[in-house]
């Protein structure tokens, strides 16, 4: 018999599933569009229009939930906090090198520690996802539209990688199962694959 968390797991995945597909025609086409009203909707699909940024948020939902608390809270927390510090940094114009492969590398790496099953000290792994969120923030600020509102638009994409983060905790929660321990790692394999498939300019 289902539990509750098994119930409430299911509940949360069909609701993201379902915002997703309700707000992205309207998102895609107002993609472009100026002002606060504009930069969020801007910012809010920078995150999820890109496969590359799709599968490192997702990881760190992912091995958050794999690391179990407080780290399923912490990780998603840490990355969407330093990613606004790299936002800044790129709408200020500050120089940063290997932006397109520090984000590749981070669906490799954490990927990887999925794949792998990797449990190192909350710290380590806090520092490595906050290493990681600067390169994400770094092009997501650096793609500010010219007329977009810099402040909605960081609103926009901190709450884009918040529910990518939270789909990803939906999904590290199957390893309460063995064959959603399998099936969590899988998807590690998926994210690493797409982060080489980056890295080699595949995608």
């Amino acid at each position: 018999m289902p539990t509750s968390d098994t119930t409430h797991g299911r509940n949360l995945q069909r609701l993201l599933m379902i915002a997703t597909a309700l707000v992205m025609p309207s998102l895609a086409q107002a993609h472009s569009e100026a002002g606060a009203v504009g930069g969020f909707i801007s910012g809010f699909v920078h995150p999820i229009s890109g496969w590359d940024h799709i599968a490192a948020m997702v990881a760190v939902g992912i091995w958050g939930a794999f690391l179990g608390a407080p780290a399923m809270w912490v990780l998603p927390v840490i990355f969407p906090m330093v990613m606004a510090f790299g936002g800044a940094l790129g709408v200020l114009g500050v120089p940063m090198p290997f932006v397109e492969t520090g984000i590749a590398l981070s669906g490799i790496v954490l990927g990887g520690m999925i794949v792998f099953a990797a449990r190192p000290p909350l710290w380590v792994a806090g520092v490595l996802v906050a290493v990681f969120a600067i390169f994400h923030g770094y092009a997501h600020g650096a793609e500010l539209p010219h007329a977009a509102n810099a402040v909605t638009y960081a609103v926009g994409f901190v709450i884009a990688t918040g529910l990518l983060h939270l789909g990803g905790i939906a999904i590290g929660l199957l390893i309460r199962w063995e064959w959603g321990r399998v099936a969590v790692r899988g998807a590690g394999g998926v994210i690493a694959a797409t982060g080489f498939a980056f890295l080699l300019g595949y995608l």
